[in-house]
């Protein structure tokens, strides 16, 4: 590497685990929907050093991370996390799914209720 400060965005992005694969970070940045120091990037050749702060998206959550320092490999989780802070805001716990609330399909006792209504109004 001819310049060790620098280094591709989707490179840093697969480096500190947040994508599987390089080719999806690079989808993201192309898509638009990672953004360098507040201003949108659309390369995934951009350049990126320390100190830089990345915003995107990542599941349901918007992660704000900002590079400690640049990775010369993609190797484990613990050594991937050294890499950057995150400045995301924690959620303590994740939006539940409603419950039942005892709606939805009648009972056997619901549609007769519901048929003898049917045949005696007529």
């Amino acid at each position: 590497m001819a310049d060790a400060a620098k280094l591709r965005i989707d490179k840093w992005l697969w480096q500190a685990r947040f994508f599987k694969t390089r080719s999806l970070a690079a989808k993201q940045v192309s898509s638009g929907h990672v953004r360098l120091n507040g201003h949108r990037v659309l390369k995934p050749a951009q350049v990126v050093g320390s100190g830089d702060v990345l915003t995107f998206p990542q599941g349901r959550v918007v992660r704000v991370v900002r590079i400690e320092k640049l990775g010369e490999r993609r190797g484990p989780a613990p050594e991937a996390q050294t890499l950057y802070f995150d400045m995301s805001e924690k959620q303590d716990t994740p939006p539940r799914n409603p419950g039942f609330e005892g709606k939805g399909r009648p009972t056997k006792k619901d549609r007769r209720a519901l048929d003898l209504s049917r045949t005696s109004g007529d």
